[in-house]
This record gives structure tokens, C-alpha cells and sequence, in this order.
């Protein structure tokens, strides 16, 4: 299936259910196997950081059912995960990014075209945000200075996941 087939908004109604299927697959799959594949090393050495991502989509976006509920399905593997290994020394948490600067999402929204500035003026900071925010968020998960945080999901978003500002 092509991915940009997966990036299709659909109504409720109309959602494809092989869509449905191989979104929750590509998001949800592949954590539970590379969190399977390093549990084992993590687990002798007393220490480890998971970090899952999932999107401000998690918390409802119309016509994103597939995505929403796959991004929703990572916040739910890393507040589980985070109780199962709590006494392990490995900390679970997620990163959730609102809309990023990418090349994907110039692909899709011209820069300074009218769409930009609609989709930019919806976040309360006024402006998207960079790929390096989102690995500054990551990184200081993965730290030491964070070793007391666990099963908590970060909204990288410039503020979109509390609302709209009214000025």
C-alpha cells in the first residue's frame, strides 16, 4: 500500500478498514518489536529509555480516526510499558509533535501560501515547530535528568494541544 494513500482524511464512514489496519500496524508494530528486541540488554544493565512518537493527533483530529487512534495507541503502550518496568530502571515516555516544519509537510502546504499562514495561525506561538525542538525533547528523556519521569507523554506544540489563542 502506498503511503500516501494512508494520508487520505476520511470521514468515520469512510474509512477504508485494510487503511485502518495497516495504519495501526506501521505505528504500533514496530515499537512493541524494537521494544522486545532491547528489553532483554536494558533489563541486565539496570538502566534504559523508550521514547515513543506519537502526534497532537492523539487527541482527536477530524477526519484522522486511522491516525489518531494509532498515535492514541502509542500514548497507551508507553503509560503500560512505563508501570510494567517501573522498577527496572528503565523510564518509558512519548514525545507528541504538533505540526513540524518538515518536508513532508512542505509537500503538502506551499511556504507562504495562504494554507501556511491558516495552519500557523491556529498555534497559540504563532509558528511551527523544527525538527531540532522535537530532538531536544527526546534527548532530554533519554538523560539522567529525567530519570524520575516515567509514562508521560510531552505535547511538542507550541501550545495547539491547550487551544487556540484569542489574540
Amino acid at each position: 500500500m502506498h503511503p500516501v494513500s494512508l494520508r487520505r482524511l476520511r470521514r468515520v464512514e469512510r474509512i477504508n478498514l485494510p487503511d485502518l489496519s495497516t495504519v495501526l500496524d506501521l505505528n504500533l508494530r514496530p515499537a512493541v518489536q524494537i521494544a522486545q528486541a532491547l528489553l532483554p540488554t536494558m533489563k541486565q544493565s539496570g538502566w534504559g529509555r523508550i521514547v515513543n512518537i506519537s502526534s497532537l493527533a492523539a487527541l482527536g483530529l477530524a477526519n484522522r480516526t486511522s491516525y489518531g487512534a494509532a498515535k492514541a495507541g502509542l500514548i497507551s503502550l508507553t503509560r503500560t510499558w512505563a508501570l510494567e518496568l517501573a522498577k527496572t530502571g528503565i523510564t518509558v515516555n512519548a514525545i507528541a509533535p504538533g505540526m513540524i516544519e518538515t518536508e513532508m509537510f512542505h509537500e503538502k502546504v506551499s511556504p507562504g501560501s495562504k494554507e501556511e499562514q491558516l495552519y500557523s495561525s491556529m498555534i497559540p506561538m504563532g509558528r511551527f515547530g523544527q525538527i531540532k525542538e522535537i530532538a531536544a525533547a527526546i534527548a532530554f528523556f533519554c538523560s539522567g535528568e529525567a530519570a524520575f519521569i516515567t509514562g508521560q507523554t510531552l505535547f511538542v506544540d507550541g501550545g495547539a494541544s491547550i487551544g487556540r489563542s484569542l489574540i
